[in-house]
């Protein structure tokens, strides 16, 4: 007998004692598949099929965060804030496109109006001449001003119009300005002769007192002076009119109308001849206004005097 029949179990208490008794380390149950061996075909399939499931496959995840938001929401809104935010810079694109347009069709049209209209151009009726005096021609000058008719007064060049009156020989100085909307305003300052010097041909230039021969007359004027100078002198003779011209250009308005003739045989001595026959000897052109002032003072002190001599306006003599 062997030890089975010994212990008194049979072939079927073995095997239950077996089937209830826990599976030892490193053996596996007749239901676990044995290392190396492949598990069935059905199962390979199963496996190749059936995906992993995740807790994003799962219908009661889809779309949430973990904050409970829907996904679906936040994207609508960022959406709705993008394209607000897209159109709002279109509209300021535009606006800043508008605005330029508008502006730059204000500036052309200003220039237009300015530059280039009928509005501001000249009109001759609108043109003003004042201060000619005694010897500038105004028609001369009007007709130099109103060739620019027709021309908008931004366009004149009052520059070049202004060198064109001072060409004028009896014109000292001239301010053009323009008169708003379509006129001008010419003030001239004239030169006005202070002698009358002897020509060939018996008449006799008009001279002012810088020199500028302003006239021309075949009589001397009654209200100015004849200067007796030789001018055969060549520069001497010149020197000394301008010395004449320079006193009598100094003396005041009612000196200037008692003088009669004025000499200068040199340009150191300048004499004036009054109309009661009185002589001043003025000496050079120098301090004249202060000879003026010792002149006239002696005429009224010493009214016999014949000769006033003014020439040292500090030591004067009268004889």
């Amino acid at each position: 007998m062997t030890a089975r029949g010994t212990t008194g179990q049979g072939p079927a208490q073995e095997s239950a004692q077996r089937a209830a008794a826990p599976a030892r380390p490193g053996r596996r149950t007749s239901g676990a598949q044995a290392p190396g061996r492949r598990p069935p075909a059905s199962q390979q399939v199963s496996q190749r099929t059936a995906p992993p499931r995740t807790p994003a496959s799962r219908p009661d995840m889809a779309r949430t965060s973990p904050s409970g938001t829907r996904h679906d929401v936040v994207s609508d809104q960022l959406a709705d804030r993008l394209a607000e935010r897209t159109a709002m810079a279109r509209y300021r694109v535009w606006r800043r496109i508008g605005w330029t347009a508008l502006a730059l069709a204000v500036t052309t049209g200003l220039v237009w109006a300015t530059f280039f209209s009928p509005l501001l151009a000249l009109d001759p009726e609108q043109v003003r001449v004042s201060g000619q005096g005694t010897t500038v021609d105004v028609g001369q000058v009007r007709e130099t001003v109103t060739d620019q008719a027709g021309v908008p007064l931004p366009r004149i060049d009052t520059v070049g119009l202004r060198e064109e009156i001072l060409a004028m020989n009896a014109v000292k100085d001239v301010e053009i300005t323009r008169a708003w909307p379509d006129g001008l305003a010419v003030r001239l300052t004239s030169r006005e002769p202070v002698a009358a010097v002897p020509q060939q041909g018996d008449v006799h230039a008009l001279m002012d007192a810088e020199g500028v021969r302003v006239g021309t007359a075949k009589e001397v004027p009654d209200n100015l002076p004849s200067i007796v100078v030789s001018l055969a002198n060549g520069e001497a003779g010149r020197r000394a009119m301008n010395a004449a011209l320079e006193v009598l250009g100094a003396l005041p308005r009612n000196l200037a109308g008692d003088i009669q003739t004025v000499s200068a045989a040199t340009q150191d001595d300048v004499r004036t001849t009054l109309k009661d026959g009185r002589v001043i000897r003025w000496g050079s052109g120098a301090q004249v206004e202060l000879k003026t002032k010792v002149a006239q003072t002696l005429l009224r002190a010493e009214p016999s005097a014949t000769t006033i001599d003014v020439s040292s306006p500090a030591l004067p003599v009268t004889r």
